[in-house]
């Protein structure tokens, strides 16, 4: 198969394969982090969680990256992104022991969450720069390829890390510190693995004699670095709609996620822990989903260009999600949950390498950072809206019509707006 064919190609590659490396261990750990966060608040027996609930502890969660994301794309395009890999999980590891040590201890909500912020705030400096650094050990002609191999392997690594978080918080009760630490030895691994990259490899290049800017400079350059990577974002049109279309599709996973967990919590199950099987296993279906958008979406997007492939990922979602939605049934929804998988990452995997093909490097941390920021503002707002729309059990048509109508509005816009680009 060309794929297999083009993966084998990719895998030669020393530094590609350090660099994947770096994300797989990375993105492992944040799987077991954010399971083990996520059972702590939503499947603790101590705990009666509401749709609202679960939206605040996303929204305390995620919503500061909203904050930190254009801060972190204008450092990186500054910083050597090695070195950010190196000391940004360094830091995640010590801050994620000091999560479990909190845990332990029962603290009040509001220094648990402090403490998980601090490791997610850090998250948002290694995935923008593992996203900006992908240019830097491929050729343009590969990026389709390792756009589907490297970001989806992350993907799959953090479903196979949040399996791990799963088993032993079932294995073991009262072992949500233990989980933590255990993503904490994973932080520490994709540090001791990114010594293998050179430190100047991933860039970005800097003139000769050029100086870090300090706290005050960054802030700066922070508002301007912005506003300069929005109008750069804006005279790529293609970047620019394809990331307008996955904003629109992340806020309709998250509305669905959200309806998913509060099933399984309440709906599927009559105890935390079959709840938490039963989620586990959505969570696999889903990454199962993932890799299939792995496999078919180069040979997809080589013959439907970019637009095209995510154009038929919306429409084939707004087809697919009322029929499988509303029985409000596992088996139904467990379907939904590998075919929005497929759709949410073949998508992803193609406005990736719209980003990376448009817009040139020395904005690439930035449009990058802005990405983040959209990706995390629409899972948080569709969490919202879920927390208004839906029942203590899951169950709301009103919102499957709704996701349904918002998926065929995606797929309108990007057949509407101009034509579609092969390849990238």
């Amino acid at each position: 198969m060309p794929v297999v064919r083009d993966l084998r190609v990719l895998l030669r590659l020393r530094d590609f394969r350090n660099l994947l490396a770096v994300r797989l261990l990375s993105q492992a750990a944040d799987g077991v982090y954010q399971v083990a966060l996520a059972t702590y608040v939503v499947f603790s027996p101590e705990k009666q969680t509401s749709p609202a609930a679960i939206a605040s502890a996303m929204a305390v969660l995620l919503l500061p990256y909203s904050v930190i994301g254009p801060f972190a794309g204008v450092l990186l395009d500054r910083w050597r992104r090695r070195q950010v890999f190196l000391y940004g999980n360094l830091l995640r590891a010590l801050l994620a022991c000091v999560t479990g040590v909190l845990i332990v201890v029962h603290v009040p909500d509001w220094l648990f969450y402090a403490s998980a912020l601090s490791v997610t705030a850090v998250n948002r400096f290694v995935l923008a720069g593992l996203a900006a650094s992908l240019p830097r050990v491929v050729a343009p002609a590969q990026l389709v390829t390792a756009n589907s191999l490297s970001p989806t392997a992350g993907t799959l690594a953090a479903v196979a890390g949040g399996g791990l978080a799963f088993l032993v918080r079932l294995l073991a009760s009262d072992s949500n510190a233990l989980v933590v630490l255990v993503g904490a030895g994973l932080y520490l691994c994709a540090a001791l693995v990114s010594l293998r990259l050179a430190v100047g490899l991933l860039g970005p290049d800097h003139p000769a004699g050029q100086v870090h800017p300090s706290v005050a400079q960054g802030i700066a350059l922070t508002v301007r670095g912005m506003v300069e990577g929005l109008r750069h974002l804006a005279s790529r049109r293609e970047a620019a709609q394809t990331l307008t279309a996955m904003t629109l599709m992340r806020f309709c996973y998250g509305a669905l996620f959200v309806t998913l967990l509060m099933l399984c919590r309440y709906a599927w199950s009559d105890s935390e822990s079959a709840g938490l099987a039963l989620l586990g296993i959505a969570v696999g279906v889903s990454g199962a989903g993932f890799f299939a958008a792995a496999v078919i979406t180069p040979w997809l997007v080589g013959r439907l260009g970019t637009r095209g492939w995510i154009t038929v990922c919306a429409a084939g979602a707004a087809v697919l999600v009322p029929p499988l939605g509303l029985f409000f049934a596992p088996g139904p929804m467990l379907a939904a949950a590998f075919l929005l998988g497929l759709a949410t990452q073949g998508a992803k995997i193609s406005t990736d390498t719209a980003i990376q093909s448009h817009v040139d490097d020395d904005f690439r941390g930035r449009v990058f950072s802005v990405y983040d920021v959209l990706f995390n503002i629409a899972f948080v707002s569709a969490a919202a809206v879920a927390a208004l729309m839906l029942p203590p059990d899951g169950r709301s048509v009103t919102l499957i019509v709704s996701v349904t109508l918002l998926y065929a509005l995606t797929a309108v816009y990007l057949k509407r707006r101009g034509p579609r680009s092969r390849g990238v």
